[in-house]
């Protein structure tokens, strides 16, 4: 436990330098690290210039030096030359270099001392501060040495040896002397040139750290501009802000290339998000379609079923039809039995039926319809075969003629090609039909009806100027709103949602009209005001038939041309 202990706490040093490092930001990081390189190279390059001119001053010398202590010492042992032990001469010709023997215990004189020898030109005022050990001597016997003088801030650079030689006195006699012989030159105050080029580096130094500190940061700032861009442009986009996209850059850079990424990665993010918004939009929609498709259609359904449930419990209620052999009988006692036990007659039970029928054909036609729904949606393919749409609209402006004989029912052609289409003629039936039925039965009685055929593009308002047939249904009725038109050919939409199954349909009709055009490559669309009528419209393309016909220039004779009056 106490192992684990030291460990942990020998760990939390570094635990706190990574979450130290982990809190900083990169822009810190990258000065500091930089500025940190810039101060170590920056000393580095002082101390090896300090080092440098320390050891040219030093060591500039040393060569005259070893040559001045060899010819000193053979002059000594060979006593061409006698030096008194303690004295410090000139080594002539080089003016810069003494000589002296040092024996223990007593340090060298300087030139100028009461040793009787006359200083010669150019002579220290000074002496190298040697220990006077033999054994430091035998250490450094025949090594450069650098010492300070022994009064003064000079220093000198010097080359000891141990040596023996004999020396004669006044006396006639001859002395022998043990000492260390020093040879030496002096530098003169080189700590102090050191000293001041060490300041001199120091505030230069400085001077440029400082100048580069400002600028590392200007560079790491304009360096990291892109990715500031980057962060902020993720914020916006965290904030709902799908179309923001990160500047470009030169792609051939780092950045450039990371933002080139991140704005396909961003646009891909964002189509997608779209589609799901659409998918969901989409999927809501048809759900709430579904959900009011099925309450529509149960509603529908159940008034007819309602109605046949009704009759049958009627019928059984009553007692069921009277018999043949008692139906005199009843009707003589018709004033004294209850009506609701006298039984059903027969024009009873036929009018039930009648009803019953009546209302089973509307189921049926609504079963019908929704059939043919489910067959479109699930794009089930139709006949395809050139149709004449010209007779399709006269068959129906006859038909509604017949059925509405005291109303106005016109049919006008304008002049141009000839109207084929490529379609489902029993559909096409069908559309014309709906649409002469919506008419007819949605509008006041008397009043007029035109059914009109044109040539013309399909669909101008979304851009498709694919050649087309026209076919418009036009009644001066009371017109619908804004809001009416738009869900006009919605299925099981009524206009007007208060009237009765006599005067009205199922809501499927105009909802049929669409989903066939659409089936055969056409546009169902309808102009329309409060109070100024209503027009239907279906655009459906012209077959390759028609498009390889010239103009009639006679089209004007045409019988199709004028217009057919009631």
């Amino acid at each position: 436990m106490t192992a684990e202990g030291s460990n942990r706490r020998a760990a939390r040093p570094w635990e706190g330098l990574r979450d130290l490092s982990d809190r900083t930001s990169l822009r810190t990081k990258l000065i500091t690290g930089l500025l940190a390189l810039v101060i170590v190279a920056i000393a580095a390059i002082s101390i090896s210039g300090v080092w440098v001119l320390r050891s040219y001053l030093t060591e500039q010398d040393d060569s005259q030096l070893r040559s001045a202590q060899h010819s000193v010492y053979t002059a000594l042992v060979a006593e061409e030359e006698i030096v008194q032990p303690g004295e410090t001469l000139p080594v002539r010709p080089l003016l810069n270099v003494y000589a002296g023997v040092q024996q223990p215990g007593v340090a060298l004189k300087p030139p100028n001392s009461q040793s009787g020898i006359p200083a010669g030109h150019g002579e220290a005022q000074s002496v190298p501060a040697v220990p006077t050990s033999q054994l430091w001597a035998g250490v450094n016997s025949g090594k450069l040495v650098t010492v300070p003088a022994q009064s003064g801030s000079d220093t000198w650079r010097v080359i000891v040896e141990p040596i023996s030689y004999v020396l004669p006195t006044t006396t006639g006699q001859i002395e022998q002397v043990n000492g260390t012989l020093v040879v030496g030159a002096d530098l003169g105050n080189i700590n102090a040139t050191i000293g001041g080029l060490a300041v001199t580096i120091l505030i230069i130094g400085l001077i440029v750290v400082c100048i580069l500190a400002l600028a590392i940061v200007m560079v790491v700032r304009a360096s990291l501009r892109p990715l500031v861009d980057i962060e902020a442009t993720a914020g916006e986009i965290a904030a709902g802000h799908l179309n923001r996209r990160v500047p470009e850059r030169d792609p051939r850079t780092e950045i450039g290339s990371l933002g080139r990424s991140l704005n396909t990665m961003l646009s891909q993010i964002e189509t997608a998000f779209h589609a799901q918004e659409a998918s969901e939009a989409a999927a809501h929609h048809s759900e709430e379609r579904m959900r009011r498709f099925i309450a529509d259609a149960s509603h529908e359904l159940r008034t007819p079923v309602t109605a046949i449930r009704g009759f049958a419990e009627y019928y059984r209620q009553r007692g069921g039809l009277v018999r043949h052999w008692d139906r005199d009988q009843d009707a003589a006692d018709s004033v004294v039995a209850a009506p609701a036990e006298a039984g059903l007659t027969p024009r009873d039970l036929d009018r039930i039926m009648i009803r019953v029928e009546k209302e089973a054909a509307r189921m049926g036609l609504l079963v019908e319809d929704l059939l043919l729904l489910a067959r479109l949606d699930k794009q089930r393919p139709l006949v395809r075969q050139p149709v004449d749409l010209l007779s399709l609209a006269a068959d129906a402006v006859g038909d509604a003629r017949l059925l509405a004989p005291a109303r106005t029912i016109d049919l006008s052609v304008q002049p141009g090609a000839a109207f084929l289409v490529i379609g489902d003629e029993a559909r096409l039936r069908q559309v014309i039909g709906n649409l002469m039925s919506n008419a007819l039965t949605h509008t006041p009685d008397g009043t007029p009806i035109e059914v009109s055929i044109s040539s013309g593009t399909l669909d101008p308002q979304a851009g498709d100027h694919t050649p087309a047939v026209l076919l418009d249904v036009t009644d001066q009725g009371p017109g619908m709103t804004q809001e009416q038109a738009r869900r006009v050919f919605e299925r099981f939409y009524r206009a007007d949602q208060a009237r009765t199954r006599a005067t009205g349909g199922s809501g499927l009709g105009l909802a049929i009209v669409r989903a066939l055009v659409v089936a055969q490559g056409g546009v169902a669309s309808l102009r329309t005001a409060e109070g100024q009528g209503a027009t239907f419209r279906i655009a459906l393309p012209l077959a390759p038939e028609a498009l390889g016909d010239p103009d009639d220039p006679d089209a004007s004779d045409d019988p199709r041309s004028e217009v057919l009056d009631s």
